[in-house]
């Protein structure tokens, strides 16, 4: 699926200017097709697409900050909440910790990458996290790749975020991992 671009890059750069450190927002026209795709998609499907999203931010960091383990607490904690394995408060302070992580860095991609596993993590609460792990991710793209590159890498990462929802919908069946009853009962599984 080819993203259009139209709209976002301006607004990308824009921001940059201005000194956001967030680089894109939930309105953002780049989202469009995924945000209505998260809107209709189950929350299993969501979760396990977040928390896999999460995995690669948290394997980047591991690399950089060999003794920070809060970003994969974090994940870990997320993981277990959704299993229904610790209550949400114990997943929550992980994925507050994992956020205040960020502040401690002097890194803004490394800063963002901690806030997208934060938000990631928090689709377990709700699918309306969901967006918030692009938002971060692909800031932290455009900060990498620079606003004059960013284009292509940031519209292929969106057209593989609708790749792997698409991937976790047809394999929802096959995921052996066990679910919280909040989980079993949301609604769409």
């Amino acid at each position: 699926m080819a993203i259009d671009s139209s709209g976002w890059l301006d607004e990308t750069k824009a921001k940059l200017r201005r000194g956001n450190k967030v680089l894109f927002d939930l309105k953002s026209p780049l989202f469009s097709d995924l945000a209505n795709v998260i809107s209709h998609e189950s929350h299993k499907v969501m979760v396990l697409w977040a928390l896999e999203c999460a995995s690669t931010a948290v394997e980047t960091l591991r690399e950089r900050y060999p003794d920070e383990l809060r970003p994969q607490v974090a994940l870990d904690k997320a993981r277990a909440w959704a299993a229904g394995e610790v209550k949400m408060r114990v997943a929550q302070r992980a994925i507050l910790d994992c956020h205040a992580v960020a502040k401690e860095l002097d890194s803004s991609v490394d800063v963002a990458l901690c806030h997208a596993i934060g938000q990631a993590c928090g689709v377990v609460h709700a699918n309306g996290h969901a967006l918030g792990f692009p938002v971060y991710e692909l800031t932290a793209i455009v900060l990498t790749e620079g606003v004059e590159n960013c284009q292509e890498p940031v519209q292929r990462r969106v057209a593989e975020y609708l790749e792997r929802i698409d991937y976790w919908r047809k394999h929802l069946v096959d995921y052996s991992g066990t679910w919280a009853d909040f989980m079993e009962r949301s609604g769409r599984s």
